[in-house]
């Protein structure tokens, strides 16, 4: 039995490794939408766009609104 360690797990991670999966995941899903957002505001020259989301983290909501709503990227052309 493990003493003092209290929520924290044997590894380090807050509730132990069951935790890692979502947030790993999440990090990926953040990463994806960034990525996408990033190219196509590099690719039409929006500089503005750009610096915004490369600065503001909203967990990939951003990046969906800047490509569908703001860049009108139909869902054929995102990997163009």
């Amino acid at each position: 039995m493990m003493y003092g360690l209290g929520m924290w797990g044997s590894d380090g991670f807050p509730f132990g490794e069951p935790m890692m999966f979502p947030l790993v995941l999440f990090l990926f899903w953040s990463l994806f939408w960034k990525g996408l957002a990033l190219w196509h505001a590099a690719v039409r020259k929006q500089s503005w766009w750009f610096i915004a989301l490369l600065v503001i983290n909203t967990g990939g909501l951003l990046e969906i609104i800047y490509l569908f709503a703001i860049a009108k990227v139909k869902g054929k052309d995102l990997f163009r």
